[in-house]
């Protein structure tokens, strides 16, 4: 052990230096750490809502946009489909759309917010492959939407009809009606 005199300023100093070093060394471990726990890019824009434009829209046609990887379909409707579609209560698993398979304002025999459009998840319920639209069958027994897969056929709202390997409608993903012309696909509020 030494005699010499304890110099105070130089611990204060050396205490302060080392300290400093180590927040700095925390940061550089937490911040990279930190930043790996938020989304990409990315990853945003695959979640994020779709805006689509139906100004151009014709009755029979399909327009199909891409919203989480998954295709989905907006369909305007013809008067005479929507008079039929009730018609097909009978021949279908579920015709009031009872199983979760779409938004509580979706909940009705036209599956939709306004009668003449439907938004619906192109994917079949059964395996997953997508199922092709059929306009030429919109208003008849025939399936609008068929699977050639494994034969499993839907109507023009997307229900199911029995006897087929799908066990459910397509769904029906969050939308809302941001105008007359524009649907928000993936939001219920207009505020997304």
């Amino acid at each position: 052990m030494t005699d010499e005199p304890v110099d105070h300023k130089r611990r204060r100093l050396l205490t302060i230096a080392t300290s400093g070093v180590g927040a700095v060394g925390a940061a550089a471990l937490v911040v990279p750490f930190a930043g790996s726990m938020v989304p990409s890019e990315k990853a945003k824009a695959a979640g994020a809502p779709v805006k689509v434009d139906i100004s151009n829209l014709e009755s029979g046609q399909q327009l199909t946009v891409e919203w989480r990887g998954k295709p989905v379909w907006i369909i305007r409707r013809s008067k005479e489909v929507l008079d039929f579609l009730p018609s097909m209560d009978g021949q279908l698993v579920d015709p009031g759309s009872e199983m979760a398979q779409q938004p509580d304002y979706a909940r009705n025999e036209l599956r939709s917010i306004r009668e003449e459009v439907v938004v619906l998840v192109g994917i079949c319920t059964h395996l997953g492959c997508s199922p092709k639209y059929r306009p030429e069958f919109a208003a008849t027994a025939e399936a609008a939407f068929l699977c050639a897969c494994h034969g499993s056929r839907f109507d023009l709202a997307g229900r199911v009809y029995k006897n087929v390997p799908a066990p459910k409608n397509l769904e029906v993903p969050p939308h809302v009606y941001t105008s007359d012309t524009e649907i928000l696909i993936g939001s219920d509020s207009e505020a997304a």
